[in-house]
C-alpha cells in the first residue's frame, strides 16, 4: 500500500481567484523568526546554521535543540527536536510507560518519542499556514520540556 502526501487539487480550487498556498508561505519571514526566536533563548550565544541555511542548534540549559526546515511548500516540514537520555536504559519497559503518560498529559504540541537508542523530545508540522506564533511557541515548548525533563531521565532510566 502506497499513500502519497499531496493531496489532489480539483478543479475549482485550480481556477479560484485565490493566491496559491505557495505564494501564502513566506519563506525569509519563517526564517526570520525562526533566528528571532533562536536569538532570543539562545542565552550562550552558540546557535549554529548548517551550510544550507535549513537547520539550526543551540543550547537551551542543559540541552541541544535542532530546529530544521524542509522547504517553503506547504508539504514541507518544520521539525524541532532535542535528545534527553541515549541507550542503553535502564528499566525499559517503565520509562516507556513514563514516556506515554507524559505524551497524554504534559507535552503539549510535543511528544516523546524512541529513535534511533535516543529518547527525544520532538514536535514537528508542516509549513502550511505557519505562524511566527507557533513557531516560538513549539521551539519553547520542545526547549522547556527536553531541559525540564532530561536530567529526571537520565537519574532514573539512564545506565
Amino acid at each position: 500500500m502506497t499513500f502519497t502526501t499531496e493531496s489532489p487539487t480539483s478543479p475549482v480550487e485550480a481556477e479560484s481567484s485565490l493566491a496559491p498556498i505557495s505564494d501564502l508561505v513566506k519563506p525569509d519571514h519563517i526564517v526570520q523568526t525562526i533566528q528571532t526566536v533562536i536569538a532570543g533563548m539562545d542565552a550562550d550565544d552558540s546557535a549554529l546554521e548548517n551550510q544550507t541555511e535549513d537547520t539550526w542548534k543551540f543550547r537551551y540549559g542543559t540541552v541541544e535543540i535542532v530546529v530544521n526546515i524542509t522547504g517553503s511548500e506547504p508539504t514541507d516540514t518544520f521539525t524541532v527536536f532535542s535528545t534527553v537520555l541515549t541507550a542503553p536504559f535502564k528499566d525499559e519497559s517503565k520509562m516507556t510507560r513514563w514516556l506515554l503518560e507524559k505524551n497524554a498529559t504534559d507535552t503539549f504540541e510535543a511528544r516523546y518519542a524512541i529513535q534511533n537508542d535516543q529518547v527525544l523530545v520532538l514536535s514537528s508540522r508542516s509549513v502550511e499556514d505557519l505562524s511566527p506564533a507557533e513557531i516560538s511557541r513549539i521551539i519553547t515548548i520542545v526547549a522547556a520540556i527536553a531541559d525540564d525533563n532530561d536530567e529526571i531521565l537520565k537519574e532514573n532510566f539512564g545506565t
